[in-house]
């Protein structure tokens, strides 16, 4: 089983930066193509970032490509992401994903594991 726990979320100025790491159970870490997703209350789950298993693909939503940046530590098992620029409109719960294998990841439904979720909140 799988396990993924977010840590680092809090509260930050808009303009300010964060980062979110996820540390991961298990012994296949890059194996897993890992993501981040995000939340408001009412709304979808929705795609922010993913990686692939090696690191050296990255992929982000519109919304925070150029301002946010997905990397992962395999020694560690641990994925990170960092957030910089933030805005009002960053303000979510944010959730670190993996799916196993050379698979998409890109909707929520596309995702094996999921960890509980850290809350980011953004003041203007």
């Amino acid at each position: 089983q799988v396990q993924l726990e977010e840590s680092g979320g809090g509260l930050v100025q808009a303009g300010g930066s964060l980062t979110l790491s996820c540390l991961v159970s298990g012994r296949t870490f890059s194996s897993y193509v890992m993501g981040w997703f995000r939340q408001t209350p009412g709304q979808n789950r929705d795609f922010v970032a993913r990686i692939s298993g090696g690191g050296s693909l990255q992929y982000y939503a519109d919304s925070v490509r150029g301002r946010f940046a997905v990397s992962r530590d395999n020694d560690k098992n641990t994925v990170y992401l960092q957030m910089n620029n933030l805005k009002p409109e960053d303000t979510a719960v944010y959730y670190c994903a993996a799916v196993y294998g050379f698979r998409d990841l890109s909707r929520a439904s596309d995702v094996d594991y999921w960890g509980k979720g850290t809350l980011v909140t953004v003041s203007s």
